[in-house]
């Protein structure tokens, strides 16, 4: 039993029903962390972006430093630095949270390539264009700049997307009970390994199929040519 939920083992195919609702639970929490991830990977890798695209070197620099730093360092480091190195210094986090944070984190080093190689496909003429105008640089950034970037890099960010959700069971090292960790329980408790993971792999496989299609759609109805803004 697991989530109050019990299995039935008198049959294969009764097994694999009855924990089925068992592992909808845990791809619900990992659709979440991915949900969560691929944000906080969203908004600090356009941080990380924009600092390095600044033109004074004791911004862009450390930016770089950080970057270079997260995205070559593994995922399961970072993930124990922060479950077990922060609470030192007094700063605990839910296990849920952690994992989340760890994994927008170090996809953020990842994502900021991307907007950088957005940013940089977009023609210098509309820089000049805006600086004619005397709109400030932040409002280019904003109103110029990004609109016409964000449709060159759905496809990539697509990718980020995936690979999220499909690191998402090393949050297990942290106790969270996303599906992989769930089915593993499962397995441990039933001697039954391969129905629940058989299972885990084909809603992974929806999922990803899901994601991807979602992705596509969404890069065919943005305008190649930027979003308009009115």
């Amino acid at each position: 039993m697991l989530f109050g939920i019990a299995w039935d083992t008198s049959s294969g195919w009764a097994f694999a029903a009855s924990i089925l609702p068992i592992l909808l639970i845990g791809m619900w929490v990992t659709i979440q962390a991915t949900v969560l991830g691929f944000f906080i990977a969203l908004v600090v890798g356009l941080v990380w972006a924009a600092l390095k695209a600044a033109p004074l070197k004791i911004i862009s620099w450390p930016a770089a430093v950080v970057t270079e730093f997260l995205r070559d360092t593994p995922l399961l480091i970072q993930l124990f630095f922060l479950y077990y190195v922060l609470p030192e210094f007094g700063l605990t986090l839910p296990a849920f949270m952690t994992g989340a944070l760890a994994l927008g984190l170090q996809y953020s080093a990842y994502t900021s390539e991307v907007y950088r190689a957005g940013i940089e496909a977009v023609a210098r003429g509309q820089h000049e264009a805006a600086r004619a105008l005397n709109l400030s640089g932040g409002r280019t950034f904003t109103h110029i700049i990004l609109p016409q970037a964000i449709p060159r890099i759905i496809p990539a960010m697509g990718n980020y997307l995936v690979s999220i959700m499909k690191d998402v069971p090393l949050l297990s090292v942290v106790t969270v009970l996303e599906m992989l960790n769930v089915a593993r329980i499962i397995g441990d408790r039933t001697f039954n390994y391969l129905v629940p993971l058989s299972m885990v792999g084909a809603l992974y496989l929806i999922m990803t199929l899901v994601a991807s299609a979602g992705v596509r759609l969404l890069d065919n109805w943005l305008p190649k040519q930027g979003i308009p803004l009115k």
